[in-house]
């Protein structure tokens, strides 16, 4: 018959848990036994010596102070109850485990007699922070619907009398015989509206929801070109830039100005970190393909202050912003966030106080086509041989005050000129008289533009085809979408009038 020792003895080789008996002090640990299994999660070979089996030793911990905290906890409380703690195994690679302990102190000793199980979490702490991150990005998913849903309306409010700002600003300007300091105040008034409105199309560029002008793009030349609009600037600033881009890399469908922008908002942040933190930088570039997630990776990282653990989870959020008042609008990271997402790409980053701070990108890889581009292009059926100037336009927009400003500069260009304040006076003036081109607004009362176009298309269907469409809002799939159908020039207000001229003429010819 077994004895309880043979039996206690058997359980302790087979046990699928660690099992540890020894002691720990503020210096070297010691150990009785080591079961198989403890020998197994820490890397030790099968037929190690147990007293060579010391994973509780200073080295075995990837954070000293992690050492520390246990011993306080043991010595005050006695014991642990499934304790986490990351570990080193004896290959140097990294280890989560729980830890349900016992110690008691020797009279004559500052070390403690440990006896310790110790389980294997890794995985299970792997799928925890995948779940985390997961949830993260559902909330920032959440928190760009809801603020695009306004923004949508937003932008179109504020863009309308930015246009007409621009508009009048630029006529004005152009008054011959102006006296300095007005010229000046015009000058002014025209680079702060056009600041407004880069803030405003910052805003919908996370707002919309749309297909971009994409191709197949080499990530690392996007890198390399985005790098070299910087370099100067490193260059007189002392940021030195490692480049290690992996060869061979695999292209990534995407809109290549679109991911510029994003890896030109992390490198002109990582610079503003690392320059006011040390007056200096390194800033390290990687890329590489992971074949698994069939992806590919960039990685930027800088030398800097870090990014505290508190400020982490807010670092996408629209307007926050860790710069002085005046010094960032706190969108960056917020755009950069919303172009990956669009590509199905993630963002996310990793950062300790005083360690400087990585941003990892990752696209996937992808051969499907070209979508549909919305870039403004040309109309079709243009007018054979009119002569531009002294042609007749209609121009239908419901904000007085920019429909004044477009008309006044049309007619000063040699242009007949007409004006309705929504689609349905602008049909009654196309059946009352001939018009060779029609500038329209797309949001209106009563009839939209969209709706007009409709309507056109069968009353006259060649001014139909030329037509240039003036909008505000851009942050909806059905906009562009209609564009796109249309095949109609279209600007984005708020525009130039020098913009808007050069389209006129263009449809004219």
């Amino acid at each position: 018959m077994e004895t309880r020792a043979a039996a206690f003895a058997r359980l302790f080789e087979a046990v699928h848990e660690g099992v540890y008996m020894g002691t720990i002090g503020p210096g070297v640990s010691s150990t009785v036994a080591a079961n198989p299994h403890l020998k197994l999660i820490f890397g030790y070979a099968n037929e190690t010596p147990e007293d060579d089996v010391r994973p509780f030793d200073a080295q075995g911990f990837l954070d000293p102070q992690a050492r520390v905290a246990l011993l306080e906890r043991l010595t005050s409380d006695g014991t642990v109850t499934n304790y986490l703690l990351r570990m080193r195994r004896t290959d140097g690679s990294a280890v989560w485990v729980e830890v349900t302990a016992r110690a008691e102190a020797p009279a004559a000793d500052t070390s403690l007699r440990l006896d310790a199980l110790v389980r294997d979490v890794s995985e299970r702490k792997k799928l925890d922070d995948e779940a985390r991150d997961i949830y993260h990005q559902l909330l920032q998913a959440e928190k760009m619907a809801a603020l695009g849903q306004t923004i949508s309306g937003v932008a179109h409010e504020l863009n309308n009398p930015l246009a007409t700002i621009l508009s009048w600003a630029e006529r004005l300007s152009g008054t011959p015989a102006l006296e300095s300091s007005v010229r000046r105040g015009l000058e002014t008034i025209l680079s702060e509206s056009e600041r407004a409105a880069r803030i405003v199309r910052n805003l919908l560029t996370f707002a919309r929801k749309r297909q971009t002008t994409r191709a197949m793009v080499d990530l690392n030349q996007v890198v390399r070109a985005t790098l070299a609009l910087r370099a100067y600037e490193q260059r007189v600033t002392n940021i030195t830039v490692i480049d290690a881009l992996a060869a061979g890399l695999p292209q990534v469908f995407a809109d290549g100005h679109q991911v510029q922008q994003v890896l030109l908002n992390l490198v002109i942040n990582a610079e503003q970190a690392m320059l006011s933190a040390n007056g200096r930088g390194i800033l390290v570039v990687r890329t590489w393909h992971d074949a698994d997630q069939d992806s590919v990776i960039l990685e930027l990282n800088d030398d800097g202050p870090g990014i505290p653990v508190d400020v982490q989870p807010k670092i996408f959020d629209p307007f926050f912003t860790t710069k002085e008042v005046g010094k960032g609008t706190g969108l960056g990271l917020t755009v950069a966030y919303a172009i990956v997402q669009e590509h199905g790409g993630r963002i996310r980053l990793e950062s300790r106080p005083s360690e400087g701070t990585s941003f990892y990108i990752e696209l996937p890889v992808t051969g499907a086509k070209l979508p549909p581009s919305t870039i403004m292009r040309a109309g079709q059926g243009l007018m054979d041989n009119a002569a531009v100037l002294g042609a007749s336009i209609l121009v239908v927009e419901d904000e007085t005050a920019l429909a004044a400003a477009v008309t006044d500069a049309l007619e000063d260009a040699g242009y007949v000129v007409a004006h309705a304040a929504d689609g349905e006076q602008a049909l009654a003036r196309v059946y009352a008289s001939r018009f060779d081109l029609v500038i329209c607004d797309l949001k209106m009362p009563r009839l939209d533009g969209p709706s007009f176009y409709r309507a056109l298309s069968t009353a006259s269907p060649d001014l139909s085809r030329r037509v240039i469409f003036v909008t505000g809002d851009m942050a909806g799939a059905q906009t562009e979408q209609f564009l796109e159908e249309s095949g109609c020039r279209w600007l984005a207000k708020p525009f130039r009038l020098t913009d808007l001229l050069r389209a006129v003429k263009e449809g004219l010819t």
